[in-house]
């Protein structure tokens, strides 16, 4: 018998935050990197023949804590001026994406009501070695799993099973909460309910009917900033 959901798991990038494409553009426009050839490396890299072994990927690498920032930095330098025969801002150049990432108050909020109504609540996130804003997350969560701290990275079950080993529930009891849809899937395959975020709104309804709870609409407490943070 399937037990009742108890547990909520979200993701940080597209789902916390706004859409990853927006905070790439403004990064890219920012930066002045050819947009197209960057998103042709990374499929590149994130293509069959570079995800059979974490090693051999430099983003895979780079989220497990395997690459450091400056080392994959300087990989996607060379890859891309040799690509595009121009010059490509490195260093530095995961800090300031990353600071291109907004924070979304209508799901910081929803996190926020489901845990003051009992829910339990979980952040597992890709990192690629960045620093997280982390204003308010003694309120949001229970559980953070943060992957080139813990060397996993999703799709692994292995990170699934760390976050709700940490929190004492089984996966049947989780939803998770995710805007990749392989990411959702492999939760899926795991035991969880998984739920594709594309808006709060769609987010919000599944949510309610899933638990059975009406988390209410309140924003997120004034004391987490809305400004991009690195």
């Amino acid at each position: 018998m399937t037990s009742a959901p108890t547990t909520l798991l979200v993701d940080w990038g597209g789902v916390l935050t706004g859409p990853l494409s927006t905070a790439i553009e403004k990064w890219a426009e920012a930066d002045r990197v050819d947009l197209e050839a960057y998103f042709d490396l990374v499929n590149h890299w994130l293509g069959p023949e570079f995800s059979r072994l974490a090693h051999t990927n430099p983003i895979h690498a780079l989220e497990v804590g395997a690459l450091t920032i400056e080392d994959f930095e300087g990989t996607l330098k060379r890859e891309m001026e040799t690509r595009t025969g121009r010059h490509f801002p490195g260093p530095g150049m995961v800090a300031r994406m990353f600071a291109m990432f907004d924070h979304a108050p209508d799901m910081n909020g929803l996190v926020y009501r489901a845990r003051r109504c009992g829910v339990r609540t979980g952040l597992i996130s890709n990192s690629w070695g960045n620093e997280y804003p982390r204003d308010g997350w003694n309120d949001m969560f229970e559980c953070v799993v943060i992957s080139h701290e813990v060397g996993l990275r999703k799709p692994d079950p292995a990170i699934f099973e760390l976050a709700i080993s940490t929190l004492g529930v089984s996966a049947g009891e989780c939803v998770f909460v995710d805007d990749l849809h392989t990411n959702v899937a492999a939760a899926v395959e795991f035991g969880m309910i998984g739920v594709h975020h594309t808006s709060y709104d769609s987010t919000l309804m599944e949510l309610k009917a899933i638990f059975d709870a009406n988390f209410g609409d309140d924003p997120f407490p004034q004391q987490v900033h809305d400004e991009p943070r690195s």
